[in-house]
């Protein structure tokens, strides 16, 4: 299973109800590789994420006007990390599919 690390930062959306992360263009890039055929719904693609001490399965989202994916960051897991929009984090992704 194909495993990655990136450090990004977390952004708000306009309405205020959902914190994501960007991926880096090149790491997008090689994830749609990796997972063309086997995406999920939306073109989602099922990942396992660390952020400081929570480790949780989601996935990845496609954002067409940003060319990436998105990985959506739920309350409980900032809380738990001390992090907040804006912050830059570290996270480490594995492709559960792929």
């Amino acid at each position: 299973m194909a495993e990655f690390e990136v450090d990004a930062p977390l952004w708000l959306t306009d309405n205020g109800s959902w914190v994501f992360l960007s991926l880096p263009f090149d790491l997008a890039d090689e994830i749609d590789d990796l997972t063309r055929g086997r995406q999920g719904g939306f073109g989602s693609v099922r990942v396992e994420v660390t952020l400081g001490p929570s480790t949780w399965r989601t996935s990845l989202f496609p954002a067409k006007a940003q060319e990436t994916y998105v990985l959506p960051v739920k309350k409980a897991v900032r809380t738990a990390a001390g992090v907040a929009p804006g912050d830059v984090v570290h996270v480490r992704l594995r492709l559960v599919d792929a």
